[in-house]
């Protein structure tokens, strides 16, 4: 049996960052992290197509907050904790610089996460943290002494306190562990993917990218801006992700089957993009070789065949009743959605420990003293551009500060 000061589960990103900044919180604790399989961190690895986006450029945390689909109002109180303006100066004091990217993306300088993981088992190893590969834990619970006890097949563990980072899980049943606690737990859907369009022509266009559309899934009332685009499923990007998002559990009702609205102009206000349509046939040009809003030609050509406008016209030839279609179609495209891709590799899920149950100010359990929570485990997920991993590593900087304070 071993004896520890803190447990940590889970050697992914918020597993090993707790650990990190209980370290250096609590100079003297005994502190070991237990991974079930032989590689730690390996999101951080294939993230962001292997160069690891590690946070955004948003550090305000009301605005900052307001990505994140689950989890809005709990992250907006821990933000002021440790918000990505926090992560940056952590990682450069550390001799990792970030490059901001036009999107507002931070990336490790090199490019290349094994940067950010080599950074991490440095610090790990500097602070005398133990990280223990290939165990697998089996029950998590509370002895009468206070103490908790951890079972791997191969160990068991006495910890005064247990930080639980066992990451988005795809059924409820990867919370079995916590059963003891008597948990709520909002159960898990998927979160971040792409969509399918099976019976769509549009997918003739893969590779076109339209740079600032809006994704609006019939129904709802918000919609999702960003780029789009076209694949030879259907169609992704930033804006059909941040649908799927926010739309996760809608869609899950739907059985992945609904009509999505696409604003190829990015404009909210119609009546914009009606003037613009009236400039437009000022020219004598031909309407074909004259795409608006930097609409890709094939794409325009595509959507003129859809308003049913003849290539040969004049842009001076279309009637009110032209302009009025290729406004609709314009503004309000509409596909059918046939089922989900996953994105990448990068498995995102809603759901998790309901956040009612947790002390924002601690991460901790508020009805289990020593019991804390970080990262995806928690009902928390963000959209694409580093919120996923900032949501894991304030609410890991918080356990981590907190851990130890009361014992």
């Amino acid at each position: 049996m071993k004896k520890l000061d803190v447990l940590v589960i889970g050697a992914g990103a918020a597993g090993c960052f707790s650990a990190i900044k209980a370290s250096e919180n609590f100079k003297h604790a005994k502190i070991a992290i237990l991974e079930r399989s032989s590689k730690p961190l390996a999101k951080v690895k294939i993230s962001g197509g292997g160069r690891c986006n590690v946070t955004n450029v948003i550090s305000d945390p009301e605005e900052l907050s307001k990505h994140y689909p689950r989890g809005e109002r709990f992250l907006k109180k821990a933000f002021y904790h440790f918000s990505s303006s926090d992560m940056k100066a952590w990682l450069e004091t550390r001799n990792v610089p970030l490059k901001l990217y036009p999107d507002g993306c931070y990336f490790p300088v090199s490019n290349d996460s094994q940067t950010i993981i080599d950074c991490f088992l440095n610090e790990l190893k500097k602070n005398g943290v133990q990280l223990i590969l290939n165990q697998r834990v089996e029950t998590v619970k509370k002895l009468d002494s206070g103490l908790f006890e951890v079972r791997t097949p191969d160990e068991i563990f006495h910890s005064k306190a247990v930080i639980v980072t066992t990451g988005g899980q795809p059924k409820i049943s990867g919370f079995e562990i916590l059963k003891e606690f008597n948990l709520k737990i909002v159960p898990p859907v998927p979160s971040l993917f792409t969509f399918n369009m099976p019976g769509e022509p549009v997918k003739e266009l893969m590779g076109i990218v339209q740079e600032n559309a809006l994704v609006k899934i019939i129904g709802e009332k918000w919609t999702s801006n960003g780029p789009l685009l076209i694949t030879h499923w259907g169609m992704s990007g930033p804006a059909v992700l941040k649908s799927s998002a926010f739309g996760a559990r809608i869609l899950e009702l739907k059985g992945y089957k609904s009509q999505i609205a696409v604003n190829w102009t990015g404009e909210e206000n119609q009546e914009l993009v009606r003037e613009k349509i009236k400039e437009f046939t000022l020219s004598n040009k031909l309407v074909v070789n004259t795409p608006i809003y930097a609409i890709k030609s094939r794409l325009w050509t595509y959507l003129l065949e859809k308003a049913g406008i003849p290539n040969q016209f004049k842009c001076s030839e279309l009637t009110p009743k032209h302009q009025n279609k290729l406004l609709e179609i314009l503004v309000n495209d509409l596909y059918l959605m046939e089922g989900k891709t996953t994105f990448k590799e990068e498995f995102v899920t809603a759901g998790g420990v309901d956040l009612n149950e947790i002390n924002v100010q601690t991460m901790e359990v508020k009805k289990v003293s020593g019991l804390f929570f970080a990262g995806e485990t928690l009902d928390i997920d963000g959209v694409t551009g580093g919120f996923n991993f900032q949501a894991a590593w304030t609410t890991a900087a918080i356990a981590g500060k907190s851990v130890l304070q009361n014992k």
